[in-house]
């Protein structure tokens, strides 16, 4: 499968984003009806890093099918996505429970299975991948990779070419222009200016690679309090087209400086899902996803205490 865009098609769908400051503040299901079935979405944050949970959780909930999913490095949001159904496809550098739990056996079940297609990159490529995509260029060259067997299970997806000023021989990484970006930012104004604290990750050249982007939020500001600080706007309001305002929309992951990932419902979620990747998975699901109303309701699964305490550990940074 070829996912490179061809750059006519890219600048026509950029050139139809509406560029204008309107309110852009919209709920989760909202904000999941922008994603049809079949699409190229791409997902910020990296590991347990500011994962959009929330919204993949709606995307799940709202019964999203055959989308083709890309990702810096995946963790529970791997599960979630290849287990659920929505995804057919990953192209990612990594993909496991996370480092404290090793491979998920139910990412492995899916794609050993062939349920989903795993496409491997390194990290690095992914990162030039996305960067070549906010470019507007087709690829982008790098030096690592060459000679791996990464290169060999890329082979028709990447090139090799040589450099006009040196004569070295690079490789060359096609372009990802993800159809649709969901990204958690730690605030935004109802525009979609975004400010994010900590490391930002692929996430802004994903912003602007993306034909759409979906912002969900921890709080949503005035535009006045974005301006006090403009060197922290990370994600210009052009870029985006829906805001959502989901406290905890991290969560079980981390959000730098507000809380830090729920190591204990990590813990049984791992321990029931690797215990059985299918049915134990889908009991996770039904239990997690589909019978909560809302995603307060996933939250009470979660438990306050639990909420309580990675708030403390992720606000302590600035305690001492």
């Amino acid at each position: 499968m070829n996912s490179v865009r061809a750059y006519r098609d890219i600048r026509d769908s950029v050139g139809r984003r509406d560029r204008s400051m309107h309110d852009k503040t919209m709920s989760l299901a909202e904000a999941a009806a922008l994603v049809p079935d079949g699409a190229s979405l791409g997902i910020g944050g990296s590991i347990m890093s500011r994962t959009p949970m929330a919204m993949i959780w709606q995307l799940i909930k709202s019964g999203r099918r055959n989308l083709n999913v890309s990702r810096s490095m995946m963790s529970t949001d791997g599960d979630w996505v290849v287990g659920s159904g929505i995804a057919d496809r990953i192209e990612t550098s990594w993909c496991a429970q996370g480092i404290s739990w090793g491979l998920s056996k139910v990412a492995r079940d899916r794609f050993e299975t062939g349920a989903v297609v795993y496409e491997e990159w390194s990290h690095l490529a992914m990162g030039q991948r996305y960067h070549a995509g906010a470019m507007g260029v087709p690829f982008m060259p790098m030096r690592t990779v060459i000679g791996s067997d990464l290169e060999r299970l890329a082979a028709g997806k990447v090139g090799r070419s040589t450099c006009p000023f040196t004569g070295e021989e690079v490789l060359l990484v096609p372009a990802l222009n993800p159809e649709v970006a969901i990204i958690h930012v730690q605030r935004c104004d109802r525009f979609g200016n975004a400010q994010i604290d900590g490391l930002p990750f692929m996430d802004i050249d994903l912003a602007c690679a993306a034909d759409r982007v979906i912002l969900t939020t921890e709080e949503i500001v005035s535009t006045e309090q974005i301006r006090r600080a403009p060197e922290r706007t990370r994600i210009p309001f052009f870029c985006v087209e829906a805001v959502v305002d989901v406290p905890f929309g991290s969560a079980p992951h981390e959000c730098f400086g507000l809380y830090e990932p729920m190591m204990r419902h990590l813990d049984r979620y791992v321990a029931r899902a690797n215990s059985d990747p299918r049915s134990g998975f889908e009991a996770l699901m039904t239990e997690l996803v589909h019978e909560p109303a809302d995603w307060t309701q996933f939250l009470e699964r979660i438990g306050v205490a639990e909420l309580v305490e990675a708030m403390g550990r992720g606000r302590s940074i600035y305690r001492d």
